[in-house]
């Protein structure tokens, strides 16, 4: 059974004056005759999520031109397969997302590449769920996305209660030993569970939690509680916001001279967008690092980590990020799934999903029986920016540089 998506239903959704950028995307031409994958989606491409949404964007048109231009598709159980991208633009809205999601389901999508955002995310899930569709995707980390007792979503990032191993373990190595941390969350659920998990985990290595500080979903004014942060200055400062409130924080802790020995920002500073806008005032952040170019794996349809980024800068001017490499790979791995599967059922399509065990250009990918990254396996490392480009600092067997703490001010730094 091969998907249908309708462009005229698609388009109908959007209304006359969407952007065309949200329209049905192939850079390929098919006769009538071939046979064709078809996976469906939303992503923010505008809105604002629309940084990372774009970085996802382009990791799945990669890996789709990929297949169908220097592989000229994929054999599954005997037949030739090409492949249709068919996104379209959720404004990083999430009632416009699943409406545009239950349209494609009533179309006969079958296999659905996920949005950015678990308030996006989280929703979308509940249609395609229902409906006995499958999504793939590296967006988004709530714990209640894979705590619903769904079986047909899959993420590459291990749910936000368990995204904090490595983590403590990082503030465990650091000397001098930080003795106080607070964190600051926004009002999601992903945020906020994030921040819980942070929390405790520091309180169990003897940390002291000064502050769990929250702020709206949407950061525009943090100047209150930095002012409370002012007055209670932690040894580490983390921040368990999304990329765009990650970057609104930092520049307000600039403006207002919030200085503490380490911010840790959990997304953010890995986008080159985020470095290039801070330039100087960037080092010294330290992050999640999910994937970094420094890490070489081998992956069954690009070849390994070189090749693909040789590809990708051939046929890109936007930088590529950890979630542009992650996006790839969430298709390499549906496609391993199909071919595993020998089929098209979605059913024997997530079986074979849920029983995933390789290795890709972001790493190894193997999903836990509710279907979030295993937190072994995918769980992220630590990155520092240093000189305006990010250096592996923890763990040690992977670093790439040492950490610089405590940090210079902020005025200390250019």
């Amino acid at each position: 059974m091969v998907a249908k998506f309708s462009r005229r239903s698609a388009l109908g959704v959007l209304g006359a004056g969407a952007a065309a950028s949200a329209i049905f995307r192939s850079s390929v031409s098919y006769a009538q005759d071939d046979q064709v994958i078809r996976f469906g989606g939303t992503l923010g491409m505008s809105g604002r999520y629309a940084e990372t949404g774009l970085n996802i964007l382009k990791g799945y048109e990669t890996a789709i031109k990929y297949l169908n231009e220097e592989k000229g598709g994929v054999e599954i159980a005997g037949k030739r397969y090409r492949f249709e991208l068919g996104i379209v633009d959720d404004a990083s809205d999430p009632a416009r997302a699943t409406t545009l999601i239950q349209r494609q389901v009533d179309d006969g999508v079958d296999f659905f590449l996920g949005s950015y955002g678990s308030n996006v995310v989280l929703p979308c899930a509940g249609i395609t769920e229902e409906a006995g569709k499958i999504i793939v995707q590296v967006g988004a980390s709530s714990d209640q996305i894979f705590t619903q007792g769904y079986h047909n979503i899959f993420g590459f990032f291990p749910r936000a209660s368990r995204a904090w191993n490595t983590s403590i373990e990082f503030f465990k190595s650091i000397e001098p030993k930080p003795k106080t941390v607070t964190v600051l969350a926004t009002n999601d659920a992903f945020s906020k569970l994030n921040a819980k998990a942070a929390a405790a985990g520091c309180a169990e290595i003897g940390m002291e939690v000064l502050d769990v500080l929250e702020l709206p979903e949407q950061v525009n004014d943090a100047s209150s509680t930095l002012a409370t942060i002012r007055s209670r200055t932690p040894d580490i400062l983390i921040t368990t916001t999304v990329d765009q409130n990650s970057l609104v924080i930092v520049r307000q802790m600039i403006a207002t001279e919030t200085n503490v020995p380490l911010l840790y920002q959990f997304l953010g500073p890995q986008l080159p967008m985020y470095r290039e806008s801070l330039g100087v005032k960037a080092n010294g952040v330290v992050m999640q690092l999910p994937w970094d170019a420094s890490l070489k794996f081998k992956d069954p349809i690009f070849g390994d980590t070189d090749s693909y980024i040789k590809y990708y800068n051939a046929n890109n001017e936007r930088p590529y990020s950890y979630h542009t490499v992650g996006a790839s790979s969430c298709i390499t791995t549906y496609v391993e799934a199909m071919r595993t599967a020998g089929s098209l059922d979605p059913v024997v399509v997530r079986d074979a999903l849920a029983a995933t065990d390789i290795t890709t250009v972001f790493g190894p990918v193997k999903f836990t029986k509710d279907g979030d990254g295993d937190p072994l396996l995918m769980g992220a490392k630590l990155g520092q920016v240093q000189d305006g480009e990010i250096k592996v600092v923890f763990p040690p067997k992977l670093k790439t540089g040492d950490l610089v703490y405590p940090t210079p001010a902020w005025n200390e730094k250019g």
